[in-house]
């Protein structure tokens, strides 16, 4: 599949991660038809705006309910907020853009993309967490009417398009979050 904007990419993400949610609820090993089906139904669905992301309200009440830990390494020690995309480089400075980290994580991650930097560490990221950096990223592009922009265009966004995952590991590779859910 050919991906030419910026909104294709963060659409089949999105799709990829509703995928990758359906079958770690499932507990499937690998990915199957209805997985496929999903993935590709959403991606349509959002490119021709037939469908939506999910609020990020929805993410906000999940911050209420999931264990108080470092989103990143599910440490509950020294906590402090941390920007998942990062103010120095133009994310806003709002709740839906706060996340808990602990110290190390956070000083250890500094101003650079959450996904580049967990990237540089072999991590994947919780699909929690990429749920939430993907509706950030798609609210942001939609708001700087961004969506329809090639992707080889410069363009001055706060998050790295080079780290939006295109492909997920599979299933039974995967975190729901970064703690168990009881």
């Amino acid at each position: 599949m050919e991906i030419t904007t910026v909104g294709e990419l963060l659409h089949w993400s999105y799709a990829n991660l509703a995928m990758a949610h359906s079958a770690i609820t499932a507990k499937a090993e690998k990915y199957g038809r209805t997985h496929f089906m999903i993935r590709s139904r959403l991606y349509a669905g959002l490119n021709k705006q037939t469908m939506s992301i999910g609020p990020l309200a929805d993410d906000e009440r999940l911050k209420m309910v999931l264990p108080q830990a470092c989103c990143y390494c599910g440490s509950r020690e020294y906590l402090s907020v941390d920007h998942l995309i990062p103010t120095k480089r133009g994310g806003a400075n709002t709740g839906d853009n706060l996340v808990w980290a602990c110290r190390s994580c956070n000083s250890s991650k500094c101003a650079r993309d959450a996904l580049e930097w967990m990237g540089e560490k072999g991590q994947f990221p919780p699909i929690l967490l990429l749920r939430r950096y993907l509706k950030l990223a798609i609210e942001i592009s939609c708001e700087r009417n961004l969506m329809n922009a090639h992707l080889t265009e410069a363009l001055e966004l706060p998050f790295s398009l080079s780290a939006i995952p295109r492909e997920y590991p599979l299933p039974s590779q995967l975190r729901l979050w970064v703690v168990e859910i009881n």
